[in-house]
């Protein structure tokens, strides 16, 4: 299987251009897939980025196309079929592609949650949670920093169903005393996302983060802050977590109140089933998830 690469220096500014080295040997390197019935040959194109510079030489159809999609263009995403079955799909293309603008628009709240499946799992070294609607919420890049600048450096899938993503964000902290003191943030990402095959959803997200760009102070300022954010997340998990148990206790409770007749057909008494098991049985279910809750928050906060 053919490893795809695309690789971009950071960028400062939106106007960039990305130039495509064909008449270099030395910088370009041609690699032809076989042609299956359901698949076609791609062409491994070597990217670069270069600052300030607003001319492009992108090819028919280059103009007009953001960032993200130019990146794109020069990745291979392996052989998606074969002469015997289809391992892939066109879609996994197309999440790579919405990932890369989310990342370099610092999405949130509006970003596509149709690339996450309903059940992802995201994790990182101080939060992890399970569910696409968390992506809903603020960033951390956006809450902590003023005017967070974000640039990718390379987008490669390491095999059909597994893309990796490097990217940088520099910002200062909102803060004064923290803007004195830490000075630019540097934080290098690196974003594993592991796709369906099929619907090309995200399944599993995991990124890890490298400060040493940054100062010393920079680095405590972030670990800081980064733990805080995490903490406020979790008790908003918490807060999710109750409010749904509350409604389908609620739920429940109306649905099991059946009051029958009594048989014998005196109509003046009535018999009520008993529900204490299923009440007994939520309640149990709701201390655990608290006392699971209060084990992840000393996890993050210790």
């Amino acid at each position: 299987m053919t490893t795809a690469v695309a690789a971009a220096a950071p960028v400062s500014s939106p106007a960039v251009a990305i130039h495509h080295h064909r008449r270099r040997t030395s910088t370009t390197i041609l690699t032809s897939l076989p042609a299956f019935p359901s698949s076609r040959a791609i062409s491994r194109r070597s990217l670069k980025v270069r600052n300030g510079d607003s001319s492009s030489e992108t090819g028919a159809g280059g103009e007009g196309r953001s960032e993200a999609d130019k990146i794109v263009d020069g990745m291979e995403f392996g052989e998606l079929c074969n002469e015997f079955e289809c391992i892939s799909s066109p879609q996994v293309e197309s999440t790579a592609r919405q990932l890369a603008r989310d990342i370099f628009q610092l999405r949130q709240g509006n970003r596509a949650l149709g690339t996450f499946a309903a059940s992802v799992t995201y994790k990182d070294p101080v939060r992890s949670f399970t569910g696409r609607d968390k992506y809903k919420r603020p960033l951390w890049f956006t809450d902590a920093l003023q005017n967070p600048t974000p640039s990718v450096q390379e987008m490669v899938m390491l095999s059909t169903s597994l893309l990796r993503i490097r990217w940088t964000v520099r910002g200062k902290p909102k803060s004064f005393l923290g803007a004195l003191l830490a000075g630019e943030l540097i934080i290098k990402v690196n974003s594993e996302f592991t796709l369906n095959q099929i619907s090309g959803q995200v399944i599993q997200h995991q990124e890890y983060w490298d400060l040493s760009a940054s100062s010393p102070p920079g680095q405590a300022f972030f670990w800081a802050s980064r733990r805080l954010f995490a903490t406020v997340e979790a008790g908003k998990d918490l807060g999710v977590l109750f409010k749904d148990l509350s409604s389908r206790i609620s739920i429940q409770k109306d649905s099991s109140d059946d009051i029958y007749p009594d048989p014998s057909g005196d109509p003046t008494k009535f018999f009520q089933t008993d529900d204490s098991f299923q009440r007994d049985a939520y309640q149990i279910a709701l201390f655990l998830a608290v006392v699971y809750l209060v084990f992840q928050f000393l996890k993050i906060t210790l």
